[in-house]
């Protein structure tokens, strides 16, 4: 193929509905671009986009699809891996792989899938991870302070038994300590990887925690007194700005395709009130032995060596 005629290779998860799905039909739209994404069943796509089967929820239905992914590509690169799908389960929900469900989906699940196709990434490609301002502490009102992860054991969120409604802040706790994991590889450096954590902020309109038979339906559209009250409060607390799906999915296309610059040494980027920022991430997200521990016992929990990972770079 001629090199002017090569396409960006696009691969994501949760590009077909709330934010991602708007994110989708932006990255589609950009020319050269081919975009495949992880869904489950059938799933309504924009033109040119393609969908191979991924459920998140099982660890080998992640492999399938990092294998399919590399099939489907060929000789060709992926320029953009955006991991944004993410789930809150009813606590005590299980995986296939018996972990807890959330912590399963938004964390082991993209964590083992970026580690899979890692190795077929471009030079100078981009690695998106999806996060939220709930994991910080920091920005919580005390009312709703203690949902925010305070410390970190991942064997206690694997375990099903002991799911709470702290389930999903912690899983997005995991995923910028994840996003700081992979940019300090060797590996990312080396081919000039971007690594970059996107929190969204509060987004109407989503089909977060859903049943599956729900997200089949449009998701409803957010209440005018709802809608009245939150621009009221977000006066004196930026969390509660009610954004919209088509704005946020519009930023994280943005740092995706790199139309917009991220300052030097930061990771994390914030939706705030519409515009993108770049704040510290909350204290324990840049904690150096939190990120290095969940680092190993996720490589344990999905079964990868880190050594042979290693050898691949030496």
């Amino acid at each position: 193929m001629n090199p002017a005629e090569q396409k960006r290779v696009v691969v994501m998860t949760g590009g077909t509905a709330g934010l991602g799905a708007h994110a989708t039909q932006y990255i589609a739209a950009q020319p050269g671009a081919r975009v495949i994404i992880g869904a489950r069943g059938s799933r309504t796509v924009p033109h040119g986009a393609e969908v191979l089967p991924l459920d998140l929820a099982s660890l080998d239905s992640v492999r399938c699809f990092a294998d399919a992914v590399t099939r489907q590509i060929g000789d060709a690169r992926i320029d953009i891996l955006v991991l944004n799908a993410a789930a809150q389960h009813r606590s005590g929900t299980q995986s296939a792989d018996r972990f807890e469900a959330t912590f399963a989906v938004n964390h082991l699940a993209h964590y083992l899938l970026a580690h899979l196709l890692l190795p077929r990434m471009a030079e100078g490609a981009r690695l998106v991870f999806t996060t939220s301002d709930t994991h910080d502490p920091a920005v919580l009102p005390p009312l709703i302070r203690r949902m925010a992860p305070q410390a970190l054991e991942p064997r206690q969120l694997a375990d099903p038994t002991a799911g709470s409604f702290r389930a999903y802040p912690a899983s997005k706790l995991c995923n910028i300590l994840t996003a700081r994991a992979f940019a300090e590889l060797d590996e990312v450096r080396a081919r000039h990887i971007r690594v970059i954590a996107y929190n969204p902020g509060l987004t109407l309109g989503t089909k977060l925690g859903r049943t599956d038979s729900d997200r089949q339906r449009p998701a409803n559209k957010p209440n005018p007194f709802v809608l009245a009250l939150l621009g009221l409060v977000s006066r004196f607390n930026d969390l509660f700005y009610p954004g919209t799906p088509e704005r946020a999915g519009e930023a994280l296309a943005e740092l995706a395709l790199g139309t917009v610059p991220v300052p030097t040494g930061r990771i994390y980027a914030s939706l705030v009130k519409g515009e993108l920022t770049f704040p510290d991430p909350s204290k324990l997200a840049r904690n150096d032995e939190a990120r290095d521990t969940l680092w190993r016992e996720s490589a344990a929990m999905v079964g990868i060596d880190l050594r042979e990972q290693e050898d691949r770079v030496n």
